[in-house]
């Protein structure tokens, strides 16, 4: 009985790690809360109200500020991205440079420039963005329509080529930048831009207009924003018109390329090849002689889907815009299909940093349990994207889960994927590397070298606007409640159960567990300070003004009401003892191996750390493993080292085979540091994952 027996094999291995007092990947702990639970919707904190004043986090954000802006800006006109917009405008004699979606990082630029000044004033930092911002308004069309590529390659292909061509996604990231600019400045001259922009996607698309939606999702949830700045409940429709787009049957895309077969657009030059627009949605969708649309989430409607498919980034970004658009209205069917999706993402595809999407063939998804760590794609964005879409979750059902996910993709997936400096970048993120690359992809988007830019550079402009966002996801409000999400150094002045409240919170988190709040202010009515206990933490104390209290949880999170007064202090502790995580035994390729992690950080060993070959080291079970900090490295940072040993070393090691009794394991030291700060020092080898015994 062969699959009773591997029934049995795998019910075994699934036990095993829980008997041996390891912890599994399966992530956040599903026990804080349950079904019954009814979800407390909860609001945003503005960004302008949260002052980021933290020993982790400050330093990354000024080294964005100083270093990863300007950085990006000079990318910017060095590669022509912003020239684009000169010479649509007239401006300049030129052509189009680039590649098709080229406008959407100067708008993400825009976007992390505005969120810099929100809350670190810079004059020269203003002028700069008064000057893109004055080329981008003179490049806008009298109609509205703003997008360089069409303009300047073939303006009579305009909202022919929606399946591939990225005119909604470049659109969308246009809005987010002019909502941001607006809120960071007050000025109109971007938010007026965009609304025109949006206005003229709207005279187009909609119930009784053209039928249409964006291969690579994003218009979604900017139209909600620029709903909510302005009211104007058309983008909330149209919104809710692009997610109801896609799974009809035939595809949109399907029935676009039909079209293109016919008129297809100009060539231009993509990746080294000459294309037009139905040769490169051909490439994309065509999948063994059948039209597949999973690469764009396109294959069910929205809100019948359950598994996690095609592009990771895409999928978030569309997982965002369904979360906004059920926040705004109260859709059940959308809520219920991203708590599907969620589960399936977290429990069966999601890498132990919280990074998704194992493949480089289609930047994404492909099945249940599959993670390899050596060819893990784990694209920046996604990670990112992770942060967008749980943050949303998050603020539409109080659930600290969310909060959990949010937090493991911030210090994990996102965070190793830009150095120290501000100025070099991965695309993709392994978790294991050989240390060696192919000279073919050295300096291109599948590096193991950080690189200054890349052709396709939406992972540098990611970075640098959500750096300056940060305050945004620390806090989160309800009627009569303050929520700490993360624990982040900050200072928040915010309005709650009608009165101004001021809350001071300090940490030295993600290295110690112990964060404390200062409540100031003069009103003494009662509101509810929650703090999230996250799903890694065994255990946790809280003392409020020096007592111990044991207040009730709600789905993760401490709650302490009181009648809170001056000077009042609150008191949280987290211990972070080093933990070995196992995976569940169908990630077949990390079977008898554990990542170490503490607290929100994941571990990894680099090869210079190390006299023997990483592949070699065993890691006991016994071993007692311990932390200290060491300032001088990497920018400070707290290490994990203790005892392990080799394989095993003998005399015939140039022989295919030999006895088991010749193997004779030497004992070593390892170090392992976080994750986030790989390939800091030197190219290398490096692993998450480490092979484990008794």
């Amino acid at each position: 009985m062969p699959f009773a027996s591997e029934q049995l094999k795998t019910l075994i291995l699934s036990w095993l790690p829980l008997a041996l007092g390891l912890a599994f990947t399966t992530y956040p702990a599903l026990s804080q809360s349950t079904p019954s639970e009814e979800s407390v919707q909860l609001r945003g904190v503005p960004l302008g109200q949260v002052v980021v004043q933290d020993q982790f986090w400050s330093p990354r954000v000024e080294t964005n500020r100083r270093r990863s802006l300007e950085h990006q800006y000079q990318q910017c006109v060095d590669t022509g991205r912003i020239a684009n917009f000169e010479v649509a405008a007239g401006l300049k004699d030129g052509q189009f440079q680039g590649r098709f979606y080229n406008d959407s990082d100067v708008y993400k630029w825009i976007e992390g420039a505005s969120y810099s000044l929100t809350t670190h004033p810079d004059r020269e930092l203003e002028k700069k963005l008064h000057e893109v911002i004055a080329k981008i308004a003179a490049a806008q069309e009298e109609s509205g329509y703003l997008n360089t590529f069409f303009q300047l390659v073939d303006p009579s292909a305009k909202w022919t080529s929606l399946g591939r061509l990225h005119e909604l996604y470049c659109a969308g990231h246009l809005i987010e930048a002019a909502v941001a600019h607006h809120e960071a400045t007050g000025k109109r001259s971007l938010l007026d831009v965009a609304i025109r922009f949006a206005d003229h996607i709207d005279s187009i698309f909609g119930a009784g207009k053209r039928d249409g939606t964006g291969g690579h999702e994003e218009i979604e949830l900017a139209l909600i924003k620029l709903f909510r700045v302005t009211g104007e409940e058309k983008y909330l429709r149209l919104a809710g018109f692009f997610l109801d787009q896609r799974g009809q049957s035939p595809s949109f895309f399907q029935r676009e390329y039909e079209r293109l077969k016919v008129r297809p657009s100009k060539p231009f030059s993509f990746k080294g090849e000459i294309l037009n627009s139905r040769i490169i949605t051909e490439q994309r969708f065509m999948q063994d002689s059948k039209f597949d649309t999973r690469y764009t989430q396109d294959h069910l409607p929205v809100r019948e889907q359950s598994t996690v498919e095609g592009h990771a980034v895409r999928a978030m970004y569309l997982f965002s815009g369904m979360a906004d658009v059920a926040y705004e209205t109260g859709d059940t069917g959308l809520l219920a299909a991203l708590r599907h999706l969620h589960h399936n993402v977290t429990q069966r595809r999601m890498y132990v940093t919280g990074g998704i999407g194992p493949s480089k063939n289609n930047e994404g998804f492909t099945g249940d349990y599959d993670l390899p760590n050596d060819t893990a794609y784990q694209e920046t964005c996604a990670s990112v994207g992770m942060i967008f879409w749980n943050y949303r979750m998050l603020n539409m059902t109080g659930d600290g889960r969310y909060a959990d996910v949010m937090e493991r993709a911030l210090y994990n997936g996102m965070l190793a994927g830009i150095s120290l400096s501000g100025d070099r970048f991965f695309y993709i993120n392994p978790l294991y590397s050989s240390g060696k690359e192919d000279a073919r992809v050295s300096r291109g988007r599948f590096s193991l070298r950080r690189q200054a830019w890349f052709d396709t550079a939406c992972c540098p402009t990611n970075l640098a606007r959500l750096f300056p966002s940060l305050g945004k996801y620390i806090y989160s409000r309800s009627e009569d409640n303050l929520w700490v999400n993360l624990y982040i150094g900050s200072r928040l002045t915010t309005e709650v159960a009608g009165q101004t409240v001021l809350l001071e919170q300090q940490s030295r988190y993600p290295w110690d567990g112990r964060m404390m709040f200062r409540v100031k202010g003069r009103s003494q009515r009662r509101f509810s300070l929650n703090l999230r206990i996250p799903g890694w933490a065994r255990t946790w104390a809280i003392r409020v003004n020096e007592a111990t209290v044991s207040p009730p949880m709600l789905k993760g999170y401490a709650r302490l009401q009181r009648a809170w007064k001056d000077g009042d202090t609150v008191e949280l502790t987290l211990p972070m003892p080093v933990e070995r995580v196992v995976a569940h035994p169908l990630v077949v390729q990390n079977r008898g191996k554990v990542v170490l992690r503490r607290g929100p950080l994941v571990y990894c060993l680099e090869q210079r750390d190390h006299e023997v070959d990483l592949d070699e080291i065993v890691l006991p079970l016994s071993t007692r493993l311990e932390t200290h900090f060491e300032p001088g490295l990497l920018g400070g940072v707290s290490v994990i080292s203790g005892s392990a040993r080799t394989r095993g070393q003998s005399q015939g090691q140039d022989q295919l085979y030999r006895p088991l009794s010749d193997e004779t394991p030497k004992e070593i030291r390892i170090k392992a540091i976080p994750y986030y700060a790989w390939a800091n020092r030197q190219q290398g080898k490096m692993t998450v994952w480490v092979d484990s015994s008794p």
